[in-house]
């Protein structure tokens, strides 16, 4: 019989109910009579907690009890606060070596090699604008490519308008602009990318030959700028003639088997609950330590959703330097939130706390294990090419949409988003796997979940079950099959990069 309330850590001091607990219920095997009503996900204490006395779950501090706590007691935003305190980050004391699966047995998907031998996992054709000025023409461009149109080019997944609020009003030089052209270098070389045209206005910040410097030569790069070419109406057959050039010469690609150490899989959760932490983020770890132990890559991100955690990845910090950078990124969001008169810990969000989540440490908790159990292999700035394998930790805010243009401009070709609250994210062009962490919600929105993780909260299968479960399908997704987000057109206006400038 699957218990009311689940008790995670020999050392925790509140349990969480896996269903809707009524005053006066009694757990067996707990000792505990429940005072309040428990809403399914939140926390009820099992032992008496006094004033300002840390509170424990995952054998972790969550928060400070901010009155007495008793045991039965519903433990949530009404007595729990989050408080500074200092984490043991003890670098590299967990470290260990990664057990590669043998050659003869190791995972392979249907993917797409680059002249350059990048493995893409789709092939779509890109219009990529420098500057918000750009953007209705290159959906103007787009918008010519329909299905119909498109139905002579079976090998290509779609011309996708990728489109932006920036690019001008902003310091040309600087930590901002350096952001965005990061982002505009990795989304113009992307593997998941068979070609792509650069459109600008002309005489933007975010200048074009700027971008192509970055990026070197290509015979998949072209670029054009509204000026130039003589205005909107003749930059739009301009670039319908270019991009049906393009159409072409992408639609001659075929799949082969490649392994799997080729997949880059960048870890997103966005309305998380208090199931995550148990379902969908541990079974996705599960996922990255088969897929890293494949000789691949995943991208830990989401700095502030990591926040109070950080001490159990230093812990696994392949190098000291690695540690330390990890740190030096905490610390700098400190100052970046107290510089605009917040607070890194001003999290969870509402939905979260609906689910169950009460504070930023608690939250984080279950987040960072997304990443799994391997060593943490390096830490690069936003949108920073990656070219270590393993796990790596890319420095982003907590908004997914930020957090995973990032990850695909550092190179991601495939993207794992688990949800509890319902996420309905998609993106181009690096598909998007959505896992739900209960099966309330995989029933409800059944139509844009991908993977329901929700039964290991019901009993039917195991993390490591649902782990292999979702390595599985990165493969299938990765050689083709299409997510439900792709599936619905998703993942256009989901381009969002990192804007830290003042507008001028």
């Amino acid at each position: 019989m699957i218990p009311k309330i689940l008790k995670l850590g020999a050392s925790d001091d509140v349990a969480i109910a896996l269903q809707t607990v009524p005053p006066g219920y009694t757990q067996p095997g707990l000792g505990l009579t429940v005072r309040d009503e428990i809403p399914a996900g939140h926390k009820v204490a099992v032992r008496a907690v006094a004033l300002d006395a840390p509170v424990r779950k995952f054998n972790q501090i969550i928060g400070f009890a901010s009155q007495p706590i008793a045991p039965g007691d519903h433990v949530h935003t009404h007595n729990l606060a989050a408080h500074n305190f200092d984490r043991d980050y003890a670098i590299g004391s967990e470290t260990r070596p990664t057990e590669p699966i043998a050659p003869e047995r190791s995972a392979t998907f249907e993917g797409i090699i680059r002249p350059n031998g990048r493995i893409g996992t789709r092939n779509y054709v890109g219009i990529l604008t420098t500057v918000n000025c750009s953007a209705t023409v290159a959906r103007r461009i787009a918008a010519h490519f329909t299905p119909d149109v498109l139905q002579d080019f079976p090998n290509v997944d779609g011309v996708v308008a990728i489109t932006h609020g920036t690019g001008c009003g902003m310091a040309e030089h600087g930590e901002p602009a350096d952001i965005l052209r990061r982002v505009f270098a990795g989304y113009a070389t992307h593997p998941n990318f068979g070609a792509v045209l650069l459109l600008g206005l002309g005489c933007e910040t975010n200048q074009i030959d700027q971008l192509v410097a970055l990026t070197g030569p290509s015979n998949t790069l072209r670029a054009a700028t509204i000026q130039e070419d003589g205005g909107t109406a003749a930059a739009i057959r301009k670039g319908i003639l270019t991009v049906a050039e393009m159409l072409d010469q992408a639609n001659r690609i075929t799949r082969t088997p490649v392994s799997a150490s080729n997949l880059i899989v960048g870890l997103q959760c966005g309305g998380s609950d208090a199931y995550s932490g148990i379902s969908a983020n541990p079974a996705l770890g599960t996922a990255v330590d088969i897929l890293i132990r494949n000789g691949g890559t995943a991208i830990l991100s989401e700095t502030p959703e990591i926040y109070g955690a950080e001490h159990l990845l230093t812990r696994r910090a392949a190098r000291p330097e690695v540690a330390e950078r990890l740190i030096e990124r905490i610390r700098w969001w400190e100052e970046y939130t107290a510089r605009h008169k917040g607070a890194i810990d001003n999290n969870p969000q509402p939905g979260n706390k609906t689910g169950g989540l009460t504070t930023i440490y608690e939250k984080s908790l279950g987040a960072i294990s997304k990443g799994g159990t391997t060593n943490l292999n390096g830490v690069v700035l936003y949108a920073e090419p990656i070219t270590a394998k393993g796990l790596i930790f890319m420095d982003s805010p907590g908004f997914d949409p930020v957090s995973a243009t990032g990850q695909v401009a550092s190179g991601a070709n495939l993207l794992c988003f688990t949800t509890g609250r319902g996420s309905v994210f998609g993106c181009k062009p690096t598909p998007s796997i959505k896992l739900a962490s209960n099966t309330l919600l995989f029933n409800r929105m059944m139509d844009d979940m991908d993977i329901n993780c929700g039964a290991i909260i019901d009993g039917d299968e195991t993390v490591e079950q649902t782990g292999e479960r979702i390595f599985t399908e990165m493969l299938a997704v990765a050689s083709g099959k299409p997510t439900r987000s792709e599936v619905h057109g998703f993942g256009e206006e989901e381009f969002q990069p990192w804007l830290q400038s003042a507008t001028l």
